[in-house]
């Protein structure tokens, strides 16, 4: 397996816009971006060395190691590679035709959208933060359960 196939190139972007609206909710203001899985969710190592994992697509950081040879320790471990880099579900959307620049969801799961292919679609990566950025601010204090109506616009 290589991995590159579940990777993104993430040097071309222009991380400081892109990322503008996601302050709320990164660990810090100092890292680097190391890795980006195409699903957009990205992989940062703070100045302190430890590597947190933003997952787009649910609004959420978290740290998944100390630093990062224990990320390349722990990605091996358990089902962290597959977890963290979506390997099964982008091996699906691969073997169904589906080869995009950057996977998102046409309704994202945390709005009761489901993990299938029919659910997702393909969109540029600046587009998929700021849908998700937009999302993710609206909702962020609601409590888990609320009833909530999307007003698209274009």
């Amino acid at each position: 397996m290589d991995i590159n196939e579940y990777l993104i190139d993430h040097r071309r972007f222009v991380w400081p816009t892109i990322l503008a609206d996601w302050a709320w909710l990164l660990p810090g203001r100092e890292f680097t971006l190391s890795l980006m899985n195409r699903f957009g969710d990205l992989f940062i190592v703070m100045d302190s060395g430890s590597v947190h994992l933003l997952r787009v697509c649910d609004g959420s950081a978290e740290k998944v190691a100390e630093n990062r040879e224990d990320f390349y320790r722990q990605v091996d471990e358990d089902n962290n590679g597959n977890d963290w880099f979506m390997i099964p579900f982008i091996d699906k959307l691969v073997a169904a035709g589906k080869e995009g620049r950057c996977y998102s969801f046409v309704l994202p799961p945390l709005l009761g959208g489901e993990y299938t292919i029919e659910n997702t679609c393909d969109l540029n990566v600046a587009e998929h933060f700021s849908v998700y950025a937009s999302i993710h601010h609206q909702i962020k204090d609601l409590p888990d359960g609320t009833r909530v109506r999307l007003k698209v616009e274009a």
